[in-house]
Formats: C-alpha cells, structure tokens, sequence
C-alpha cells in the first residue's frame, strides 16, 4: 500500500518551463503507456536531446520521487524508475484532460455562478480561489463573482471554496442567463480571449511542420506545449467564441501531430529504455 501521495503543484499542472515539468510530461506520454518503468540512462538520453543538463534532470529524477511520484530500485550499478500507483492514477487522469482537451460540445445554456465574501486581510483563501477557480476555468466578472459555462463543475467549486475556508461566506448557483446585456460582452469581461488566441497562434506557428529530424524529441515538445493550454482556456462552448477561434485549428493540428508522431517516438523511447 502506498504511504505517500504525490503532488502537483499548480505550476508543474500548467506545464511550466523546467525539467521536472518535462520529467512529468515524459512520463505520461511513454512511461505511463508502457510498463510504468524508465532507466535512468534513458531518462538522460532523452534529456540530453532536449539540451537539457545531465545534473538537471538526475535532480528533477530526485524530486519527483521525494513527491511521490517515483520509486526507485537498484538493480545492480543502474537504478530503473517505477511509477507509484497514485502516480499511475494521476498521470491517467491528466492525459485524458490533455488529449481531450478542446472547446465544449453541445452546451445547454446553463451557467455555474459562484459569489464569495473573503477578507483583505486573508491572501491564503484569495490566492486558494483565485488560482484554483481560474485552473477550472472559471472566469471573473470582479468582486468576488466567478463564472464557468460548465454545469459539472459546480462541485469543483464548493470543493475549492471548502479548502479555502469560504464556504460559510460563498453561495454557488446553476442557472441560465437572462441579462440584459450582450453575453459576449460577458464574457469579454470574464476571459482575455485575444490573449488565449495569441497563445494557440503561437502553438500552431511552431508545430507547423510535419516531418521533425528527432521525432521522440519532437512528440515530448508538443505534449509539453499543448498541457499548458488546460490551465488558462476556460473551454468554452463554441457559442461564446469568435467565428474563426484559432483554439479549434489548433486542437486539430496537435491531434494529427500527436497521431502521427506516436508510433515512432515510442519505438524510439522503448529502444532508449530498453538498452542495457
């Protein structure tokens, strides 16, 4: 049984430039799919062609299993690396956001609504809800007032709100719209879309091309990119957004990229991790 659960801090879930994030990223994508080991000579191999020192990642190695990620094991002078089951659990859990990830389907016009009351003085609780509601998507209309066009994730927030130490001064709602202004105009409020679009320009510019020289390289880059985008695109459904969103053709391309990179870039994992 395991003693210790792993953690994921909300900048390594946002896909933030290190090597531990990229560590994380490696693991969901080849060792998660294979049988949840990787050998440290491996581990550096990929990280040396992503220039990436040899220290770095032997200390991202460390970390990640301090966190509860990695269990070691000796085997001889070599040390392999195998995913706890909490970390099975957890790496499952962010590839299926991370692979689905994209604008919401069929929306039926229903809105969360979350209203809270917390002190000045209590930057704990704000920085709890703030981070954590923007991490589901929410958006904020100001004053306390959080908005998501998600029905589902009403629990999330309450959850939030509960952890944070507000639930006696929150109120959460599941409703539809009857405003008088212009929705988009509310949404313009709640959520920086020009600056979310500019984020997937910037992804489809760089993932334009459909032959990379270091496919395994290549593959590990583009999950590393594309994760980032569940942490600050609210999802929302196509409705709310603007007729030629760049979200959409970017969630296309990393689709086809991905699908066409796997199979190679695997290959080429399991010939590196299963060298002696």
């Amino acid at each position: 049984m395991e003693s210790v659960r792993p953690t994921l801090s909300r900048r390594h879930e946002a896909g933030a430039s290190s090597a531990r994030a990229m560590l994380l990223t490696l693991l969901g994508e080849f060792v998660l799919p294979e049988d949840g080991t990787a050998w440290t000579s491996a581990v550096l191999a990929v990280f040396e062609r992503l220039g990436v020192a040899e220290k770095a990642a032997r200390q991202a190695l460390m970390r990640t299993s301090n966190a509860g990620w990695l269990r070691p094991e000796k085997i001889g002078r070599r040390t392999r690396w195998q995913l706890t089951p909490a970390a099975k659990e957890l790496l499952t859990d962010g590839a299926e956001r991370i692979y689905s990830f994209g604008p919401a389907q069929d929306w039926d016009g229903r809105w969360v609504l979350v209203q809270v009351r917390i002190p000045d003085t209590d930057r704990r609780a704000r920085h709890v809800v703030r981070t954590r509601l923007t991490w589901a998507g929410f958006g904020s209309l100001g004053a306390g007032l959080w908005i998501s066009p998600h029905p589902g994730r009403e629990e999330e927030a309450a959850r939030v709100l509960r952890d944070a130490g507000a639930g006696d001064d929150a109120h959460v709602f599941v409703g539809r719209r009857t405003g008088l202004s212009d929705t988009r105009a509310m949404v313009a409020q709640a959520w920086d879309l020009p600056s979310i679009e500019a984020e997937y320009e910037r992804f489809i510019a760089e993932f334009g091309e459909q032959v990379p020289s270091d496919v395994l390289v290549r593959q590990l880059e583009l999950v590393h990119a594309w994760r980032r985008f569940p942490s600050f695109d609210p999802a929302l459904p196509r409705e709310l957004l603007p007729a030629r969103w760049s979200g959409a053709k970017a969630a296309g391309l990393f689709a086809d990229r991905h699908e066409r990179w796997m199979a190679d870039s695997r290959r080429e994992w399991k010939r590196l991790n299963g060298r002696s």
